[in-house]
């Protein structure tokens, strides 16, 4: 409730004084004093009672309608927009399948002709969950050797395909590790697949040990403190000291990732800086024609390396 009470005493300058006690607001008008006018003995009061109680009540409620109806809306926009990209994604899925099942059948003659020449290392990733799935591992390297790819290097963080290379290797036919093949000079386009195991320890751990290598050799060959501080280190010799511990090996032309994450899960990076990297999926959910996809992919890919 508010009571609104105007008094007039003398016509002519007034002031305004507002008092408020609990609900009830109380505004009193009074005019000055002055000798140039008169109303009177008493003060005409005018009082009038104003109910403001079912105005604010409908506002509110007018307010609340449309913070409703708003967010009624925000919510309907975004499971449309959530319908719709799931609906995408879901016909690119059964495309993608369509299409895997067709290249396995043969029927799509573009992907028969492989130029495999250009795929010259192949580096595979695959997840640690992944990683103790040995069969499937085997089925995916033979694969790999039907197409004509001889030169591959596996990779999972926590060294588990590291621990499985006796089993891996004794299950393909003339496969030999990368490490043998390089020591005894064997050339790289032999006939006979060749297996590279990476893990995490071959990151940060590797070039720890490595430049730690490059101190040491320089340190004991008795060079003056003046060349040792204008000496700079080549990337061919980070390279022979990488080697050197264990953990050299050629930068892959194609990476395939096998795995949940769209990443490379630890992949020594210096060796990817022209790699092709493409997601996979889950490894239990591969399938030939989308091995093949991603290696015709790449086979027409033109890369630019600039200067």
């Amino acid at each position: 409730m508010m009571f609104l009470i105007w008094v007039f005493e003398k016509p002519c300058f007034f002031k305004k004084e507002i008092t408020v006690s609990g609900c009830l607001e109380v505004s009193k008008w009074s005019f000055l004093d002055t000798d140039t006018a008169d109303c009177g003995d008493s003060p005409i009061v005018f009082m009038r009672l104003m109910d403001f109680s079912n105005e604010s009540r409908v506002l509110h409620r007018c307010s609340a309608q449309v913070r409703d109806i708003g967010n009624l809306l925000l919510r309907s926009l975004w499971h449309l927009v959530h319908f719709i990209i799931s609906i995408c994604n879901f016909t690119l899925d059964i495309a993608n399948v369509l299409e895997s099942y067709l290249i396995s059948s043969g029927l799509l003659g573009r992907y028969k002709s492989l130029h495999i020449a250009k795929l010259r290392y192949l580096a595979i990733v695959i997840e640690s969950e992944g990683a103790y799935q040995t069969s499937k591992i085997i089925e995916l390297l033979q694969w790999l050797e039907a197409v004509g790819v001889k030169h591959v290097c596996l990779y999972d963080n926590e060294g588990i395909l590291k621990k499985s290379k006796d089993f891996i290797l004794e299950n393909l036919d003339g496969a030999i590790l990368f490490q043998d093949a390089h020591e005894n000079n064997v050339l790289l386009d032999q006939q006979h697949m060749t297996l590279e195991f990476v893990s995490f320890s071959d990151g940060k751990e590797a070039v720890a040990k490595a430049a730690n290598v490059l101190f040491m050799k320089y340190s004991k060959s008795g060079v003056t403190d003046q060349n040792q501080k204008e000496k700079i280190f080549t990337e061919s010799q980070m390279t022979e000291a990488l080697k050197t511990v264990g953990s050299g090996g050629p930068e892959p032309d194609l990476l395939l990732v096998y795995g949940p994450a769209r990443c490379h899960l630890g992949f020594p990076a210096w060796r990817i800086k022209y790699t092709e990297i493409v997601h996979m999926g889950l490894l239990k959910s591969m399938n030939y024609g989308s091995l093949i996809k991603a290696i015709y992919k790449f086979t027409m890919v033109r890369q630019n390396y600039g200067k």
